[in-house]
């Protein structure tokens, strides 16, 4: 990859994610006032087939259909959006956004211990103390009367983890089960379209629908403007992933953090105690040891 290639990921890099960043205090918007984690996902598939499936005809972009890639869009519909989406509303009503985003940063990580496990990445010290310093940043934010604001939050905390692990899952199924000549746009319009049938089925079965006929007020329009930047920024980090590697991809999640933390402070009014800005730089830290050379 060239001068002009690192450049253009990185310009990616950040700009997907204050987009996704966004994202993060619109969803906690979206479900603290009662709406069930699952009807929020299914109006947020539905979202984003029809912003999704306006750009595929536009540009007129091909879907391909065979066993493989239905496994393939199945299996991303999962790991990408129905358990850590399901799992991060589950805990949003009960974690400031900043503490959201912090967790999210344990991408990398993550992605990296799956990696490895599969030999798709070298192990090297600076990596290990990467992965250590992650640790020790979950650790400020969750250790008894540590940085939580309100006692029991660090059972949310730990639930929260569970989507930054699924997302790590993610970047290293994408870098080596995509299939060839697969696009960003329509690879996640195919995810979503699966998704949008298996979250239709937990609605019913676990009586989650959100009635959006009523009068919007600010859930509802967080969960619009939520569902389509998640849309955007998804998009566009499966493309990443496609030309910079999984572990450079999941990067992203430094500029999601700084993104979140910044946006609950300026609109939300939320304040951190001195543990959680010790974590957020602990963090960050430890994404930038992780951090390998650019792949492809």
């Amino acid at each position: 990859m060239g001068i002009f290639g690192r450049f253009k990921s990185w310009i990616a890099l950040v700009v997907l994610g204050l987009v996704w960043g966004a994202t993060i205090p619109l969803s906690k918007i979206a479900v603290s006032t009662g709406h069930h984690p699952f009807g929020v996902i299914f109006w947020q598939f539905v979202v984003a087939i029809i912003v999704l499936g306006a750009l595929a005809l536009a540009l007129r972009l091909r879907i391909v259909i065979n066993r493989r890639t239905l496994v393939f869009y199945t299996i991303l519909s999962f790991v990408g959006t129905l358990v850590p989406n399901g799992f991060s509303y589950l805990a949003a009503p009960h974690l400031p956004a900043g503490i959201l985003g912090i967790i999210i940063a344990t991408v990398p990580m993550f992605a990296l211990i799956i990696a490895l496990v599969f030999r798709i990445e070298r192990l090297s010290p600076v990596r290990i103390i990467g992965v250590a310093l992650g640790m020790i940043a979950v650790v400020l934010l969750v250790a008894p009367e540590a940085s939580l604001p309100k006692p029991g939050q660090a059972v949310f905390a730990l639930l929260a983890l569970i989507a930054p692990f699924f997302y790590g899952i993610e970047t290293n199924y994408l870098a080596t089960q995509t299939p060839k000549n697969s696009e960003p746009i329509t690879t996640l319009l195919m995810a979503s379209v699966i998704g949008l049938f298996i979250s239709g089925i937990l609605v019913v079965v676990f009586d989650a629908w959100v009635d959006l006929s009523g009068p919007w007020e600010a859930p509802e329009w967080s969960l619009l403007m939520a569902s389509i930047l998640h849309a955007i920024s998804y998009a566009g980090y499966i493309w990443l992933v496609g030309i910079a590697g999984s572990v450079f991809a999941s990067q992203i999640a430094y500029v999601v953090t700084m993104s979140a933390v910044f946006i609950g402070v300026l609109f939300m009014g939320e304040s951190h105690a001195s543990e959680v800005w010790l974590a957020l730089g602990v963090m960050i830290f430890g994404v930038v040891l992780v951090q390998p050379k650019i792949e492809n």
